[in-house]
């Protein structure tokens, strides 16, 4: 009897690493991401939150490989950052995607009142436009010495999260809504796009 001896080969398990920035209690964070919050609150030490699996200051450096993550959202959370904070936050953003890479960005419209509810709430308020001006080609295109600190380059969708109590209507009145009347749009619904 002839015995044939069988050659294994080590096969590597594609994983994906997902990422909820500023998970918080972790009551919006999608299965399989991993939860990231700074959750130490005036210098005492990290409270355990069973949602946050990664305790950083998303102020600083980002713990994470460039071009290592596949997906990432952040909730209710640029709006709480200076303006230099919210560009080092796009350039690391940009700087952990792969290429190709998707994150969801959700934050309170500007006209409404939860953009200004919260006392640590910086100014300016997020808008529309600042999501344009991730765009490294929309950058370059304009007549004037780019000073803004940015060196991602994001495209993007953007969505609104539309008040309750006009939600039922027809599409044509929501949009005249969101054009003309403070608090139609409650939400700014951004998808960045690393190129």
């Amino acid at each position: 009897m002839k015995v044939t001896k069988l050659k294994f080969t080590e096969q590597k398990v594609e994983t994906r690493l997902c990422l909820d920035l500023g998970t918080g209690k972790g009551r919006n964070k999608p299965e399989g991401f991993i939860g990231v919050d700074i959750i130490d609150h005036e210098g005492k030490p990290p409270k355990k939150i069973d949602a946050v699996e990664v305790c950083h200051d998303l102020r600083t450096k980002w713990p994470w490989k460039s071009g290592s993550v596949d997906d990432v959202q952040a909730n209710y959370l640029i709006h709480y950052f200076t303006v230099s904070e919210r560009v080092h936050f796009v350039n690391e953003l940009y700087r952990v995607l792969k290429p190709g890479a998707k994150a969801l960005i959700l934050t309170p419209h500007w006209c409404s009142a939860k953009a200004y509810m919260d006392s640590s709430v910086q100014f300016p308020p997020v808008s529309e436009a600042w999501f344009v001006m991730l765009n490294k080609g929309w950058r370059e295109m304009q007549n004037c010495v780019d000073r803004s600190g940015l060196v991602c380059n994001f495209d993007h969708t953007l969505g609104y999260g539309i008040h309750p109590g006009i939600i039922s209507r027809a599409h044509e009145y929501q949009q005249h809504a969101m054009t003309f009347w403070k608090e139609a749009a409650q939400d700014l619904i951004v998808t960045l796009i690393r190129d």
